[in-house]
């Protein structure tokens, strides 16, 4: 089954729309005025709850119990792993190193989505994976360092920043991969939000007891509202509807380290919000950037036709 199977390009299209949802999960992290920790647990409480709400809501996905009779322990140690750890180190990441830097290693998630499908599953890099992901992400090193982000940059020990969001590219990625059959079994919708609310609860108890912050989401409206647009944005569109389309998607596509390389478009999709939003200007250096990562992700998405056997 390649990608242009009839009904493949439906969930590869969910990838991309929650690749979306994640090329402005940075700019509303800043934006919201909270630090990496305390940030974590406001985003996972809320969004955990949103796809909560949003499982109970279709009959297919009300029995969030069913799935522990088969795989309960697993379920607790995905969602630590993805969410309490993968997230606690994204968002402290920001605390460190500056917005591009975190983006251009969360970037790399496609990588590690390939060795760890690699080590999980036996399926190797191709040589197009290879030389297409190699492209790709020379161009968004290029595309996050050249400032279109400027005005979001932060300071701090950018070295401890970086191998913080890189730990979290490799957990997310784990977890992407390793969630995959289960939400054969039981469907994207409540597994998604089984993994999010637990990981959610971890957040808060681990920065509770080490950071001695016990987040009150019911103090949310007591915030500006400028942050509690923020909060909300994250939690619901960078969160419940954004993790819903990019892991449920990736567990429908074909060819998951495939999918995974619509990751690389984050940058570019950021690149175009802080045109339209921060009124940025593009350099003809980061068009160049652009089009370089543009065309690495179209190659690889149509490797498959192009070397297919064409018949008389």
């Amino acid at each position: 089954m390649g990608i242009w199977h009839k009904y493949s390009w439906v969930a590869y299209l969910a990838v991309f729309l929650g690749v979306c949802g994640h090329a402005s999960s940075e700019f509303f992290s800043v934006l919201s005025g909270l630090k990496g920790p305390e940030l974590s647990v406001w985003r996972f409480l809320l969004g955990g709850l949103g796809l909560i709400t949003l499982a109970l809501f279709f009959p297919n996905s009300r029995n969030l119990l069913e799935p522990f009779r088969e795989c309960g322990l697993r379920l607790v140690w995905l969602a630590v792993m993805g969410v309490s750890l993968g997230y606690l180190l994204f968002h402290w990441s920001l605390d460190f190193a500056t917005v591009p830097q975190v983006a251009t290693m969360v970037t790399t998630i496609p990588i590690f989505v390939g060795l760890a499908n690699l080590w999980l599953n036996k399926q190797p890099f191709t040589g197009a994976k290879i030389i297409s992901g190699a492209c790709a992400m020379v161009g968004v090193a290029f595309l996050l360092t050249d400032g279109y982000v400027a005005k979001l940059a932060g300071a701090g020990d950018s070295f401890i920043g970086v191998i913080m969001a890189m730990g979290c590219a490799a957990v997310v990625a784990a977890y992407t991969v390793m969630v995959r059959p289960i939400i054969g079994r039981y469907g994207a919708l409540r597994i998604t939000a089984i993994t999010m609310f637990m990981g959610a609860v971890g957040l808060w108890i681990v920065v509770g007891l080490f950071w001695k912050i016990w987040v009150n989401p019911a103090t949310l409206l007591s915030r500006t509202p400028g942050q509690i647009a923020s909060l909300l944005t994250l939690a619901f569109w960078n969160t419940t509807i954004a993790q819903f389309l990019w892991i449920g998607g990736l567990a429908a596509v074909p060819d998951i380290t495939r999918g995974s390389y619509l990751f690389f478009l984050k940058p570019v999709i950021a690149a175009c919000l802080a045109v339209v939003f921060l009124s940025q200007g593009l350099t003809a250096w980061q068009v160049l950037a652009i089009i370089v990562i543009c065309a690495s992700v179209a190659v690889e998405a149509i490797w498959g036709w192009i070397r297919r056997p064409r018949t008389a």
